[in-house]
């Protein structure tokens, strides 16, 4: 750090403020040993907006510009101010690489930028920003499916260049009056990829990085998920997905080495017969070579994991085609199930598969014991059901007055010779209420049967809603309403 304590070198990765490192970085250590070139090559590669975009232009000796300085490049309209990245023979094998002839390099290397270029250079760099925003509005007013990532101005304010991405052709006539209207350069439009997008743009990838494509990789190979198949790696598109929305194209690199690995693996080694049983594959390790088989009906071996070498597999293969079956399966491992304590410190951990999901066990639930439910549909405990609603008062306690007498008593207090006479027909009607829904006794006829429940009504008022209770859940009989 210096005194200011400022980090010295690229503190921000690639994207320094002062233009000094490019997304796309070449180191020319050709002109870094100081070295004389007798067969000097008159073109040089130069980078614009710190990496976004690269391009070769002739370099003439009057210039007298050599890797890395700022220099003033011809373009199709007007100038532009970019920096040499390469110089000399390095840039014959970067345009062997991306199959440029020399025929096609028209533009030349005007002279070097003055400061005055520069300033004009950040000018248009503060521009870009503030133009990205009304143009987005722009094309969202108007309707256009697209997307619009970046925005480049020309180093001399005369050429403005958006780039946009979108999933189909984009008929956009009117949008580049409308920008021209607006922002009174010159507009081009260029339709870029997903991927294009993320490497102008620039982020850090789960890794911890820089992304790729935004740092050294140039070229996109297609990537599809067969490559993460051969690798092991669980299919979750979340996981496998970079941040411009594609596959990473990180699965690719090595993708290679997993196919020479797997060549000596069977692959014709799912099932493997035995005489103890039929073998199923369920797991293979690719670093250490081995095998995961279970048996799929010997309810004695089950839930134990056989670690099988390919050597091995490959020979109890060639025996089944022959048609014949060993006795057993002599694995390398025998893997049982058994608990493991997992905050033990002196425990090894092999390999594990941290790339899948992690799956838990279904626990058992207990079953909640349903309460009994009545013939009459009432879930509450016995004897609820005959019980009347009281009145309460303020407080919330039954008034005395209206308070029903207990059962045991109704009989002391009508063991009067006259009471015992005119309550004679209530009897069995009481009976069939104590019983909770028994049937109805068929010796009392309708008459008495009415004239005893008017005279319950009399010396019980709070009786009305049991009777109106017993007249809902009662079937009515022939003759009676």
């Amino acid at each position: 750090m210096d005194k200011n304590g400022t980090p010295r070198g690229c503190g921000d990765k690639g994207h320094c403020t002062s233009g000094s490192c490019n997304k796309h970085n070449t180191y020319d250590w050709i002109a870094a040993k100081d070295m004389f070139d007798p067969s000097a090559y008159n073109i040089v590669e130069v980078s614009f907006k710190k990496g976004s975009h690269k391009d070769f232009f002739i370099n003439d000796p009057m210039t007298r510009s050599v890797t890395g300085d700022m220099v003033v490049v011809e373009t199709a309209s007007g100038y532009d101010v970019g920096r040499i990245s390469l110089s000399g023979e390095l840039v014959r094998l970067q345009m062997k690489k991306k199959y440029t002839s020399e025929d096609r390099v028209a533009f030349r290397v005007i002279r070097k930028a003055n400061d005055r270029d520069l300033e004009k250079l950040d000018e248009a760099r503060m521009l870009e920003k503030e133009t990205m925003v009304r143009a987005r509005v722009i094309s969202r007013t108007m309707g256009l499916d697209m997307k619009l990532g970046d925005v480049e101005f020309q180093g001399d304010k005369k050429k403005a260049t958006f780039y946009y991405t979108a999933e189909g052709r984009v008929d956009f006539r009117e949008l580049v009056k409308e920008y021209a209207r607006e922002f009174k350069v010159k507009i081009e439009m260029r339709q870029i990829g997903a991927r294009q997008e993320s490497a102008r743009i620039g982020g850090i990838g789960s890794c911890g990085r820089e992304l790729c494509c935004s740092t050294w990789l140039s070229d996109f190979k297609s990537v599809n998920t067969a490559a993460a198949r051969y690798q092991n790696i669980a299919i979750n598109q979340s996981k496998l997905s970079g941040q411009c929305g594609r596959l990473k194209c990180c699965l690719n690199y090595e993708l290679d080495t997993y196919l020479d690995a797997l060549e000596d693996f069977p692959e014709d080694a799912d099932v493997l017969k035995t005489k103890a049983g039929s073998l199923v594959l369920i797991k293979t390790d690719i670093f250490k070579g081995l095998l995961y088989y279970v048996y799929e009906n010997n309810d004695k071996m089950r839930g134990t994991i056989l670690a099988v070498s390919t050597t091995r597999a490959k020979e109890v293969r060639a025996m089944n085609k022959k048609g014949v079956i060993p006795n057993e399966l002599n694995a390398e491992v025998m893997v049982a199930p058994s608990a493991i304590d997992m905050d033990d410190e002196n425990i090894e951990h092999g390999y594990e598969d941290v790339t899948g999901q992690i799956e838990l066990r279904n626990e058992p639930r207990k079953k909640k014991k349903k309460k009994p439910q009545r013939r009459d549909g009432n879930p509450q405990g016995p004897g609820t059901e005959n019980r009347p609603e009281q009145p309460r008062n303020q407080t919330g306690n039954v008034p005395r007055e209206d308070r029903q007498p207990r059962p045991e008593n109704k009989h002391k207090e009508n063991s009067g010779p006259d009471q015992n006479k005119r309550n004679v027909p209530n009897l069995p009607a009481e009976k069939k209420e104590g019983e909770m829904g028994t049937n109805i006794n068929k010796n009392i006829s309708p008459g008495p049967q009415k004239q005893g429940d008017g005279a319950s009504g009399e010396n019980l008022p709070a009786n009305k809603k049991k009777k109106k209770f017993f007249n809902k859940n009662r079937k009515p009989k022939d003759g009676q309403g």
